[in-house]
């Protein structure tokens, strides 16, 4: 299903959700498509570096960085900037400015972590020379902890040119166990390139990040009330 809307209003713009799409759509446009490969192989993040197997253009520790504004493809950008942009507003909403931009990037860090261990642990010398890029990881940090404050939220969408409309517990909820399924069909198979290209080990650990953290976030009392806990209450 694609996500068109979530009918839940903010409190306020979102002004870091949107630079964070700004940012992105920008480095696509700007860095990337000038020269795709030449973008994609300097800024973009590899495990073997974290090992030491190998020596990448940047360090590792700013690579997980640089490799989270990254995208490989129009559909890619577009895929992941909808997703951004559908969810990432209600969240920025929940946690603050601040605290949002903080947890946005703390999820890339964690996703990019999880598919690089799972990449050394797992894969072949060849894996862990294959560059890794996204926003998604971070998104998926989103996703986790959107589950955890909107559970209620209706989610308007299409399949294919179907329009439908689903709780975000019921869409969120499929969209993970489908990553955790594809990590661990890629875990089985014979090398990483059996997922199709994509860190789908990155998205079960930013999205497990990313609801541990509402979770918490959830049990302090001061926390402004969501607009579905308002509908809860009346």
């Amino acid at each position: 299903m694609l996500p068109l809307s979530d009918g839940v209003p903010t409190k306020r713009f979102p002004i870091v959700n949107t630079m964070l799409i700004v940012a992105n759509v920008a480095v696509w446009l700007f860095y990337e498509l000038p020269d795709l490969d030449s973008a994609v192989t300097h800024a973009s993040f590899y495990p073997c570096t974290l090992s030491g197997a190998c020596h990448g253009p940047e360090p590792w520790g700013i690579a997980w960085f640089t490799a989270m504004f990254l995208h490989a493809s129009w559909g890619h950008i577009a895929g992941n900037m909808l997703f951004l942009a559908v969810f990432g507003n209600n969240v920025e909403d929940a946690l603050g400015r601040v605290w949002y931009f903080l947890f946005y990037v703390a999820g890339g860090f964690v996703a990019a972590m999880t598919q690089t261990a799972m990449t050394l642990l797992a894969g072949t010398a060849a894996d862990a020379r294959v560059p890794t890029l996204g926003a998604s990881g971070a998104i998926a940090a989103v996703l986790g902890a959107y589950i955890v404050f909107y559970p209620n939220a209706k989610i308007f969408g299409l399949i294919v040119i179907f329009p439908v409309r689903v709780s975000a517990w019921f869409f969120l909820g499929a969209w993970f166990i489908y990553q955790l399924i594809e990590a661990n069909v890629g875990l089985l198979s014979t090398g990483q390139n059996d997922s199709g290209g994509v860190a789908f080990f990155a998205h079960v650990g930013g999205f497990v990040f990313g609801y541990v953290v509402a979770r918490i976030v959830n049990r302090n009392p001061s926390r402004p009330p969501s607009p579905t806990d308002q509908v809860a209450l009346q």
